[in-house]
Parts: structure tokens; sequence; C-alpha cells
């Protein structure tokens, strides 16, 4: 299972840095399709004998394949898994998330989650609302939020996607279904004004669209790294979408689409370190 081979690969990650940069070759292959050490050891600014040893590790979790001076991809397009998601962007994704929380009621209220990384940076900064309500699909998500006093937590049922800890199907859909939400706030693998929200599952996609159907708003939450961005599958149509919440390493071009579709647009920025 691909949860359990990431989960191998980042307990032999030691270095905050080697992780992000395995996510970043993880990037360049799927991009491409496929490269060559010469070109990896350029684009990265490392040695050959790193790349190398990177490209073997990600290689012996069958995340890529070894090809003779270099490495393809096992399956262009694929996902990059949860666990060695959540090592980029870090401080852009806290931003992102308490601009979120600041912008939700203090009394009680009720919001959707969906999975992913920037959602999970979301349901963090919720630790110190006194009364909240999260409807969730994600177990990651579920987890983080079981310790916080104010919050109550509502997990659906269904199928679970190993490569995002969600849960997913029908049971998934059906609790959405039932539930009334204030907020949705929605994570992506894609966000664009053509496309609208978009992610790399179907499966996945038509959970979050129930979750979107039934809320009063829905605030995308997404580091400028997916606006532009186009995925397989639609979780909401840019008519859906009431707020983005991104940072400034969005395409500004983009953003102005966005806004030209009558979507807000909250750009939120770590502090400069001193």
């Amino acid at each position: 299972m691909v949860a359990t081979a990431t989960e191998t690969l980042i307990a032999r990650v030691t270095s905050g840095r080697r992780a992000q940069r395995m996510v970043e070759i993880l990037d360049l292959i799927s991009e491409h399709g496929s490269i060559s050490l010469a070109d990896l050891s350029a684009r990265l600014g490392i040695s050959a004998a790193t790349a190398r040893r990177d490209l073997s590790d990600l290689a012996d979790q069958n995340l890529i394949l070894r090809t003779h001076g270099g490495a393809s991809a096992v399956d262009r397009g694929r996902e990059i898994p949860v666990a060695l998601r959540d090592t980029r962007f870090q401080d852009a994704k806290r931003a992102i998330a308490r601009a979120m929380v600041e912008r939700l009621p203090a009394e009680r209220y009720v919001v959707a989650l969906s999975g992913g990384t920037t959602t999970a940076s979301v349901a963090r900064e919720l630790a110190h609302h006194h009364d909240i309500a999260v409807v969730t699909n994600s177990l990651s998500i579920a987890g983080l939020l079981s310790g916080y006093a104010g919050v109550r937590v509502v997990m659906t049922g269904g199928f679970l996607r190993p490569q995002s800890l969600e849960l997913v199907g029908a049971l998934a859909e059906s609790t959405f279904n039932a539930v009334n939400v204030g907020t949705a706030i929605l994570g992506a693998d894609g966000i664009s004004a053509a496309a609208g929200v978009t992610t790399h599952d179907e499966t996945e996609a038509r959970t979050n669209h129930a979750m979107v159907a039934k809320a009063q708003r829905t605030v995308v939450v997404a580091d400028g790294s997916k606006v532009g961005r186009v995925a397989l599958a639609q979780n909401a149509g840019i008519d859906q979408v009431a707020m983005l919440i991104t940072d400034s390493s969005a395409d500004p071009d983009e953003l102005d689409r966005l806004r030209a579709v009558g979507v807000e647009v909250v750009v939120a920025d770590a502090p400069a370190s001193a």
C-alpha cells in the first residue's frame, strides 16, 4: 500500500530539507514523465551522488521507476502521498489557516473540512475555538481535533483512500447530505477560473462535491502552487466558491481571473523573519 511505503520512507528521511527535496523530485518526474540524473542534479543544485541516493530511496518505495541514468514516473500525474505533502509550504499553510479561522464566527458554528495538508493546518488553528462542530471525512483531521475541548467532531463513514487517509463513497456523501454546514473549507489539488476546484481522484471529488452542496458558503484554502493548476476531477464549480485564501506565490494573473468571476481572493502571508 502507498501509505505503508510512504511511512517507511519518511522514517528514513531525518532531514526536513531532504523531505522537501524528495517532494520536488516527485513533482518534477510527475510533470515531465521522466528526468535524467544530470538534469535533476542541475535543477536542484545537488551532487550526482545525492540525486542517485534520493532516486533509489523513492524507487525502493515504488514511488518512481529507476531507469538507466535517471528515473521515470510510475503513473504520470499520480498524486503525492499525504505524508510527503505535509512537508511543503508549511509557513504559507499556517498563514492561510490563520486567515481562515479569523473569518469564522466566534460563537457556536458548524464547518466541514475536507482532507489535505492545508485543511489540516486549519484544524490546528481551531484549538482555541470555544464552540465549533467540524464535519470531516479525513482521519488525519479527526485525530488532530479529538484533543480540543471546544471542538465537536462528526466523522463520516465510507471507504478509506490510503493515499489521502480520507473516507469516500456513498456513506461519506450521505453524511454530508444529512447535515447543515455554515462553511465548507475545501482543500484542492488545483483551482482555476476555467476548471473550478479540482483533485486527482474522481471518488474523492464526488464526496467533496456533496460536502459543498449542503454548505451555506465554500472557502477554498490552497497555497500558491495550486492556483492555476487543473487536476483530473472537479470538486466544485467556480460559481460555488465564495472565497479563496492563498499566499503571495500564487499566479497574479490567475488571481485576477478568479476575481473577475466573482471569487473573493484573500492573500495571506507568514510574518517576515526577524
